[in-house]
């Protein structure tokens, strides 16, 4: 089973444009009634998905439907050969999760409708990637059934600069017998930003917390990031690669006004650890002690 099939199949909730384009929009007596059942439909779908019941998906779509892979342009064709196909993507590619959100759903006719919307597959070990799908659906015997299916990758040019930083995702961990420090590392929609949460945990109590958003500037062509903490200071940095290390340019504003600068360098020792330290750390001109190297490790399992 190829991977494009995965990431095409998996999105089956939408359908072609030639119905669109081809037909007027008529409004049912009964849109209201439908909008809300195809709805529910469309849960019962991505949570079928989600339990990996090939079965059950199968029988969401109408006996004649067609599914046409749009990087193969392979074409699957009737409930029977769709279900066989789900089946064969369960099989070999376990805990694959779908995520959907419905945009719009516009009734072609009383008995034809088409919904736009954008839905999110997640495998273990890789990033998640978002798809804007299409999809028709016709009513047959009062059931609505999918019977058209066309997808297309979201491009976002951003996320292929921030790919670099694909290992940070997940949830690191820095602790001694006297704090913990935790950071969770997440992509947002379509992988324009990284955030960051992070805490810092003495005893039982969060002593201090804040918010890291990294993304890439296209005018300065850099990846930047932006900080901002739990007591009201704020900051600001420029990424730079030297092989497996990054160090991150900073200048910030204390709570009380005070400046501030530094460099941080993080440095990848695997795919679960990196060492962090700052160094050439300024506070009002005044040069301040580096802080010293530590090794941080990954949460098992936090992985997108």
């Amino acid at each position: 089973m190829r991977v494009e099939q995965v990431k095409s199949l998996a999105i089956a909730l939408l359908s072609v444009t030639w119905c669109a384009l081809l037909c007027v929009p008529s409004v049912s007596a009964d849109q209201e009634t439908d909008e809300a059942k195809l709805r529910e439909d469309i849960d019962a779908y991505v949570q079928a998905f989600n339990q990996g019941d090939a079965k059950a998906l199968a029988a969401m779509w109408s006996p004649e439907a067609v599914y046409t892979n749009p990087l193969s342009g392979e074409q699957v064709v009737g409930r029977d050969a769709i279900e066989k196909q789900f089946a064969a993507i369960f099989s070999e590619n376990q805990d694959t999760k779908l995520a959907a959100t419905t945009e719009r759903i516009q009734f072609i006719s009383p008995g034809v409708a088409l919904e736009n919307g954008t839905a999110i597959v997640s495998r273990p070990g890789e990033a998640p990637e978002e798809t804007a799908y299409q999809a028709v659906y016709v009513k047959q015997d009062g059931a609505w059934l999918l019977d058209r299916v066309s997808e297309e990758v979201v491009a976002i040019p951003c996320a292929n600069h921030l790919a670099k930083l694909e290992w940070l995702i997940g949830v690191w961990i820095d602790e001694d017998d006297n704090a913990r420090i935790e950071s969770n590392y997440r992509w947002t929609k379509n992988r324009a930003f990284i955030t960051q949460l992070f805490s810092i945990t003495v005893g039982d109590r969060v002593e201090h917390s804040g918010m890291q958003i990294i993304g890439w500037d296209a005018a300065s062509e850099s990846i930047r990031s932006w900080v901002f903490d739990s007591d009201g200071g704020f900051g600001e940095g420029v990424w730079s690669q030297h092989d497996n290390a990054w160090h991150i340019r900073t200048k910030g504003t204390l709570t009380d006004g005070s400046k501030t600068s530094s460099t941080h360098v993080m440095t990848s020792i695997n795919e679960n650890l990196f060492t962090w330290q700052s160094i050439d750390r300024m506070v009002d001109g005044e040069l301040q002690p580096n802080v010293d190297e530590v090794v941080v490790a990954k949460q098992v399992g936090t992985n997108p």
